[in-house]
């Protein structure tokens, strides 16, 4: 026990340190021109210390919002305003997907066409009907994994919440905090460790793996290179797939960055009183009188 606590100290104290380093070094991880700086970009991408990096900032940020609440206010602001700006705008992906749809089936079904090109500007990409109409399944994981976050803001998912409903405002608030620290917050960081190398897996050769230490990865670099993945589901399909796995990547930090924005705004609910409950939040309305399709249901 007293070795496990002495370990997390240690790391604590370490990650200010790894963070100054790495910012004040940006080319030991970011120029990919540098093999090694490329694989370097990968282990730290899910290491401990990045997660110890990323544990000092949130102490550091939350005693200073601690002392000045406004502060606080602020980060929960616009950590929503991001997750509502990204949800809003990936929203459209969805009647994008539609649109496709319906142009697909009606040049395959009326016209028989077996390819499109698109070229605005005399410079775009022809591909068959098959690419287009596998394509609907990334447009509607970008709806998915950019927009639950925004829904989580909304208030719009489901929720069976017996006990929590009968609750008092305090036992409420209370719930929330420990929920985005014990559930959300956790389950990502594991979400995270395995999307992270399920995408460098198929981004680069040779092949790395979780448990890869920073000395194998420098002894791969000497042969590593580009290997992005392109085969599709089908003959002539979708040969993005490896844009799946970046949207997961992304999912999992927006999470991340909204359970933190919970959490300070349950706390902030909490101190203030039930007056506050709300306090800043930019949710969309469907009007007057609709106010039954709105929200958790």
């Amino acid at each position: 026990m007293l070795a496990s606590l002495q370990w997390v100290i240690t790391n604590i104290a370490l990650g200010f340190y790894n963070l100054f380093y790495a910012l004040t070094h940006p080319q030991l991880w970011l120029d990919w021109s540098d093999k090694e700086a490329l694989m370097r970009f990968v282990y730290y991408g899910g290491s401990v210390e990045l997660f110890f990096a990323i544990l000092d900032i949130f102490i550091v940020v939350t005693v200073i919002g601690l002392i000045w609440n406004r502060v606080m206010w602020g980060i929960v602001r616009g950590l929503e305003a991001f997750a509502n700006g990204v949800g809003r705008l990936a929203a459209w992906a969805g009647l994008l997907m539609v649109l496709q749809q319906i142009i697909v089936v009606f040049l395959q079904a009326v016209f028989r066409v077996g390819e499109i090109t698109i070229a605005p500007f005399g410079i775009g990409f022809t591909q068959s009907l098959g690419w287009f109409g596998d394509s609907l399944k990334f447009e509607n994981a970008i709806v998915v994994m950019l927009c639950v976050t925004y829904t989580f803001v909304q208030g719009g998912h489901v929720r069976v919440d017996l006990l929590y409903a009968a609750a008092s405002y305090r036992t409420k608030k209370i719930v929330d905090m420990v929920g985005s620290m014990i559930f959300m917050i956790p389950v990502a960081v594991l979400t995270w460790m395995y999307a992270w190398y399920f995408l460098w897996r198929s981004l680069i050769t040779p092949k790395v793996n979780a448990t890869d230490k920073i000395e194998l990865l420098m002894r791969k670099s000497r042969i590593v290179k580009w290997n992005v993945e392109t085969i599709g589901f089908s003959p002539n399909g979708f040969n993005g797939y490896f844009l799946f796995k970046i949207l997961l990547i992304a999912f999992v930090a927006m999470v991340i960055l909204q359970a933190i924005a919970f959490f300070y705004r349950s706390y902030l609910e909490l101190k203030e009183g039930p007056e506050s409950e709300g306090k800043y939040l930019d949710r969309d309305t469907l009007g007057a009188g609709e106010e039954a399709y709105e929200g958790t249901h």
